[in-house]
């Protein structure tokens, strides 16, 4: 005789009234979504205290030289602590002058031998790094970073001693090569000597950083693409032209960018050596700026062209930006 039992499932019976409830863990996807919210907010939230920080020691002194900039600040309004608004009249009165633009022709000049000189002497010897043995690279990188570690300051003061009137190392130099008339040389008394100065000493400071960056740039370039380039004939400047040139391209543009910004707002070097002199002649626009303002105690004048400078600056900024979106528009 068989006895049959049945089996009841409480797994699929449920009493009635007693409403399910799924009390299973969140899956694989909703953790996904929750980290990528709570990821997507760092980097805002690690670049906020940089942000913080541009704002009060950048923006600012940005904003309250442009509000000098429409001020009449003398020193008499500075002793009787008057604030006097005078509308447009500081821009008007420098946008007005004559001397204004020859500054800003003379900056333009300056700042373009100078910035040529840097990349193509950069660029050579940053070519050159890449060609030299290891410790003879080591070397000359050596030099090249305590050069770029001197201070500008004392970097201007050598200059001055290596091109004094009487006891300078140039001028002995070049008298005992038989330029007799070179020996009492005043190098500060004329404008384009004084140039040539200070290009001189500016070209030898930026010289270093270029020759890094672009060596830098060719550490990228796979050696496979020298490799192909030698099996089809191609000589030094065609694989230059062929193969570094088109690596390296990106980085020249940014250097140059950042030479150009260097250069073009350059002070202590110009202002250390001669202070704008001789007769004012070698005053670009930061010089031009600070004898107008806190030399002639003219500080709403001073802001006025200082700020011009910023605008002129944030103009080279934006064509910059502009040129670099559309060149990685152009490679998608």
């Amino acid at each position: 005789m068989s006895v049959q039992t049945e089996r009841t499932d409480t797994g699929t019976a449920a009493a009635p009234g007693v409403r399910k409830t799924d009390s299973s863990p969140p899956g694989p996807e909703a953790r996904t979504g929750t980290k990528t919210r709570g990821g997507a907010s760092a980097p805002y939230l690690l670049l906020l205290p940089a942000l913080l920080a541009t704002l009060v020691l950048l923006g600012w002194p940005l904003v309250k030289n442009g509000m000098l900039s429409f001020q009449n600040l003398n020193p008499r309004q500075l002793i009787l602590h008057l604030t006097e608004w005078n509308g447009g009249d500081n821009y008007k009165e420098v946008l007005g002058s004559s001397d204004f633009w020859k500054v800003v022709q003379r900056t333009v000049a300056f700042t373009a031998v100078n910035v040529v000189l840097i990349m193509v002497l950069g660029t050579l010897v940053g070519l050159l790094l890449a060609r030299l043995g290891k410790r003879m690279r080591l070397l000359l990188m050596l030099g090249l970073v305590l050069a770029w570690a001197m201070p500008v300051i004392a970097a201007t003061t050598v200059y001055q001693w290596l091109f004094a009137q009487r006891f300078g190392v140039v001028n002995w130099l070049l008298a005992k090569a038989g330029w007799e008339s070179m020996a009492d040389y005043n190098w500060f008394g004329t404008q384009f000597s004084t140039f040539s100065v200070i290009i001189l000493l500016i070209v030898w400071q930026s010289i270093p950083f270029v020759a890094i960056n672009l060596y830098a740039a060719t550490t990228t370039i796979p050696k496979e693409l020298y490799e192909a380039a030698s099996i089809d004939g191609a000589g030094t400047w065609k694989s230059f032209t062929s193969v570094t040139f088109p690596f390296m391209r990106p980085f020249l543009w940014a250097t140059t960018f950042l030479e150009v910004i260097w250069v073009f707002k350059a002070f202590p070097q110009i202002f250390a050596m001669n202070a704008g002199g001789p007769d004012r002649l070698t005053e670009t626009l930061p010089i031009y700026a600070f004898v107008e303002g806190p030399g002639n105690q003219h500080y709403g004048m001073g802001s006025a062209i200082s700020f011009l400078t910023i605008l002129i600056l944030l103009g080279l900024t934006a064509y910059y930006l502009r040129t670099v979106l559309k060149q990685e528009e152009d490679e998608l």
